[in-house]
């Protein structure tokens, strides 16, 4: 099984994250519940920002705030020496609650609102990343109303096919996202020509839960070639080269993705040859990961409320949580890891199907897979999921999002709390 980096299996048997029994977690916050291990989290930041740096020393590493928007975990984030992408101005305003850094932050997005653009230039964010020619004129206009100067990259759609599901490709040439690479030129003009933005460099990113690294060197071939026409054309240096993220994580047994190591030595090799090449001057290189920092950090927990069997046919574990708090597996099929967290050493002899509560034949978190005999009051846990779960979670029925629990060192606090009806009420009126 794929278990936070402090997980382990405690003398009972049960399931045990950053010195905390699970078990005991569910009795005190109750379920559902976001587990997250904080070492887990740290160590990876560290990773990625010391592998980066010895591998090509003037790089900066930026974690993707949508796989994990909570003032807590970017709090951890920011201690770590990271910065933070951001695609609105909820997440804008929850990096600022973290005390981020303001010139670390990337403000991304491909459909930003004229108050979100006045909100990242009151916050002085150090980049506005530009997703299309429309966007230019709206920040220049907002910038010099404001008197701000202001830094962009724009974001490039390089039209590179990365091996993925489709929901979550974001470089093919039909996308939503991103300047088409053949009309770079044309906006890094108009950009010269406002008053108030200077262009610094080229980004882009694509996709999610990538496993190789030929995306990425395919998408790195096509931003610094861009940079020599630039350079060559406009006269201008391309200051950050900024490839997004994307890279993915193991899920189950089956799935290899390649180790941080392997990729940051591609990647970092391939720039190198390539600004050689292209006889650039050494661009800043910038990342942002998010799903590989933080989502083998995280555990979910249920309670199994009901156990429904249908002879000859199915045997359901139903549970006090599903599409609500993890959506996932029925936007895009994903596969998640089951345990019984009280009997983790128990033989897995029955194939059951886990569903959610809530009023969706499709609220299935997994069919016909095989776990320990659990009835009704057993607490389930799902493996690996801190990216993506509380990030996309819902009210649907009006039922409350989950709490989440930081665990380090036998120690557990509350990061997020769990919400009331007062709370899903609260913007109701009558």
């Amino acid at each position: 099984m794929i278990l936070p980096l402090t997980g382990s299996i405690n003398k009972l048997g049960h399931l045990e994250v950053g010195g905390c029994d699970v078990i005991d977690l569910a009795k005190k916050y109750g379920t559902p519940l976001y587990v997250l291990d904080e070492k887990d989290i740290r160590e990876r930041c560290g990773r990625y920002r010391s592998l980066f740096k010895s591998k090509y020393p003037n790089s900066e590493v930026i974690f993707a705030s949508k796989a994990l928007c909570a003032t807590g975990v970017l709090k951890i984030i920011s201690e770590e020496g990271l910065g933070v992408d951001v695609s609105s101005g909820g997440e804008l305003f929850t990096a600022l609650k973290a005390s981020f850094n303001t010139g670390k932050i990337y403000f991304h997005g491909n459909n930003k609102t004229r108050s979100e653009i006045e909100e990242g230039l009151a916050a002085s964010v150090g980049r506005f990343v530009v997703d299309n020619l429309s966007e230019i004129d709206i920040i220049d206009e907002l910038s010099v109303k404001k008197g701000k100067k202001t830094k962009a990259l724009i974001r490039v759609n390089p039209g590179v096919e990365a091996h993925t599901h489709e929901a979550v490709k974001t470089g093919q040439t039909d996308s939503k996202f991103g300047i088409p690479k053949e009309s770079v030129l044309d906006a890094i003009k108009k950009i010269t020509g406002t008053r108030n933005i200077k262009f610094v460099g080229l980004h882009a990113h694509i996709g999610s839960q990538i496993f190789d690294s030929g995306g990425f060197l395919t998408e790195i071939d096509v931003l610094t070639e861009l940079a020599g026409n630039i350079r060559d054309k406009l006269g201008i240096d391309v200051e950050e080269i900024n490839i997004g993220g994307g890279l993915g994580i193991k899920y189950v047994e089956g799935d290899d993705p390649a180790s941080l190591e392997d990729i940051a030595e591609a990647i970092t090799k391939r720039v190198k040859e390539k600004v050689a090449e292209f006889r650039l001057k050494v661009p800043k290189l910038v990342l942002e990961p998010g799903r590989s920092i933080v989502g083998t950090a995280g555990v979910t927990l249920y309670t199994v409320g009901y156990v429904k069997e249908i002879p000859g046919i199915r045997k359901y574990l139903i549970v006090d949580g599903g599409m609500s708090d993890n959506p996932r597996p029925m936007l895009y099929g994903s596969i998640y890891e089951f345990a019984a967290a009280d009997s983790m050493n128990a033989e897995r002899t029955e194939k059951v199907t886990i569903a959610g509560r809530f009023c969706e034949s499709g609220d299935v978190l997994a069919k016909d897979v095989l776990m320990p005999k659990v009835s009704a009051g057993s607490v389930i846990a799902v493996l690996c999921t801190g990216a993506y779960n509380y990030s996309m979670s819902s009210n649907y029925n009006r039922v409350t999002r989950p709490a989440m629990v930081l665990v380090s060192e036998g120690r557990s606090r509350v990061i997020v709390k769990r919400e009331s009806y007062e709370d899903i009420t609260r913007n109701d009126n009558v």
